[in-house]
């Protein structure tokens, strides 16, 4: 029986002292596998979540022609919406997280090329080995932080009492050995990377794309298309996955940061976008971004720039589509009728950047479950336009591979709710021969009919500023 089609339906719960989930980075990631929901502690994210040791592991690769679908169903069908609750054991709680052990699953954007049967495309890092399209990993057990009650709960999941009691178990001996590790509480300063970062696709050829675009634009192919443009580069030999995870959280913390390490890659992301959440009752919420000022340096530029994001028509037009296409691929699987727009144009500060955020809701259609959401609704709008299928085709032609960036991490809990995010802010690494981190990371934005191709260039290294500054310790 495949690992993915056994029962979780017991739960140990053992609490743990607290500590930052950042004490931890340095030891957890060097373990392949290993897995960071790495959250700001404000509104969209209470918890943080730490795991490794997956009991199930399978990926799509660019060159297998199986449909994503089947593997998505096969792997969360035992994780239905509305399902029986766990069988609880251990230290008494009555607070646990939306996450305790499931499933998480990482998607390329070029995923969603395969959605709707456009060409596929291989996204590569420095050239090497072709990346999958799809990682899924199935974690019996996790580490989860609640920054509000600043608790601990080493979370175990299995078929009975006994397996979820040692999933627990073990959780709770990674928390321990990571605290004895010799790099936990190191503190070391300077450039993460070799050399600043390079840039891939010049000011120039940027702007003349996004005029290219304007022009798809104004011949009625289109309404809009998110475009980005990829920087490279090199770690430094003695830094770690860890050190870059917790740099880039303390300066600049995300609702949706996350890391994951595979076999000789990794992604490390400061998202502060959610993709769609889907609770055990089947309420599902999207909360795409559209709209962005840098921020200023003194309080009141600072709120000259944000005041400006909020009466720009450019921007405030930008969102409506995308949430008149997020709407219409929530109606996809939500009850007729549901679909609702919660907050319009809302203003959302983090520490780089100011962003005008909406939400919509609906509720999840009877039988349907995660993998039914995922499939209907990806690749994200906020980050390909409208219509999608046409964006898609346009970043086709004129983009690079994206790979990770712009796809979703998403979080499948064994009683069947879900958070995903959008992977912006994201970077993508990879490791050579001689065990060398190279690593690639993008910046974009959407483009519209009144687009100016000169600030959209900025805008994307408006986007860049925070993950650059890290990587180059120039913050």
């Amino acid at each position: 029986m495949s690992a993915f089609a056994t029962p979780l339906t017991h739960l140990h719960v053992i609490r743990l002292p607290f500590v930052a989930p950042e004490t931890l980075f340095e030891a957890w990631f060097e373990t392949d596998h290993s897995v960071g929901l790495i959250s700001d502690g404000g509104p969209q994210g209470r918890w943080s979540y730490l795991s490794c040791y997956p009991d199930g592991v399978t990926t799509l690769e660019f060159d297998d022609d199986t449909d994503p679908k089947v593997l998505l169903k096969q792997s969360i069908a035992p994780f239905k919406t509305a399902a029986h609750p766990a069988h609880i054991g251990g230290d008494a709680t009555t607070d646990l997280p939306p996450f305790t052990g499931g499933v998480i699953a990482l998607a390329s954007f070029e995923m969603g090329m395969r959605f709707e049967h456009l060409k596929k495309r291989p996204f590569r890092v420095e050239g090497r080995k072709a990346w999958p399209e799809l990682h899924i990993l199935r974690y019996p057990a996790v580490l989860a932080f609640d920054h509000r009650t600043r608790t601990l709960l080493s979370l175990g999941r299995g078929r009975d009492d006994y397996a979820a009691r040692n999933a627990a178990d073990t959780m709770r001996k990674a928390f321990n050995a990571a605290l004895k590790h010799p790099a936990t509480g190191l503190i070391r300063n300077g450039p993460l990377v070799c050399a600043p970062l390079t840039l891939e696709t010049s000011d120039q050829v940027h702007e003349d794309k996004v005029s290219n675009l304007i022009q798809q634009i104004h011949a009625g192919d289109l309404f809009q298309a998110n475009l980005a443009r990829g920087w490279q580069g090199t770690l430094k030999d003695d830094v770690t996955l860890g050190r870059v995870l917790r740099d880039l959280n303390r300066a600049g913390p995300a609702p949706f940061g996350a890391a994951l390490r595979l076999k000789g890659r990794a992604i490390i992301s400061n998202s502060p976008e959610r993709f769609i959440s889907l609770s055990p009752d089947g309420h599902l919420e999207t909360r795409p971004i559209k709209g962005t000022r840098p921020r200023g340096t003194t309080p009141a530029t600072d709120k000259t720039l944000s005041d400006a994001l909020l009466k720009s028509p450019k921007d405030r037009a930008e969102n409506l589509m995308i949430v008149d296409l997020m709407r219409h691929d929530l109606s996809k699987v939500s009850e007729v009728g549901s679909v609702r727009v919660t907050a319009l144009n809302a203003l959302e500060t983090y520490p780089s950047v100011h962003h005008l955020v909406s939400t919509v809701t609906g509720q999840l259609s009877p039988g349907l479950d995660a993998a039914d959401v995922i499939c209907a609704t990806f690749p994200p709008g906020s980050i390909s336009g409208a219509p999608k299928v046409q964006a898609l085709k346009v970043i086709q032609e004129l983009e690079a591979p994206r790979g990770p960036y712009c796809g979703s991490l998403m979080v499948i809990d064994a009683e069947g709710g879900m958070d995903s995010s959008v992977l912006i802010r994201t970077i993508a690494l990879e490791k050579d021969d001689h065990s060398v981190w190279h690593l690639r990371v993008c910046a974009g934005g959407g483009i519209v009919a009144d687009s100016v191709p000169h600030e959209e260039r900025i805008e994307t290294e408006t986007k860049l500023k925070l993950i650059r500054s890290v990587l180059e310790g120039t913050s």
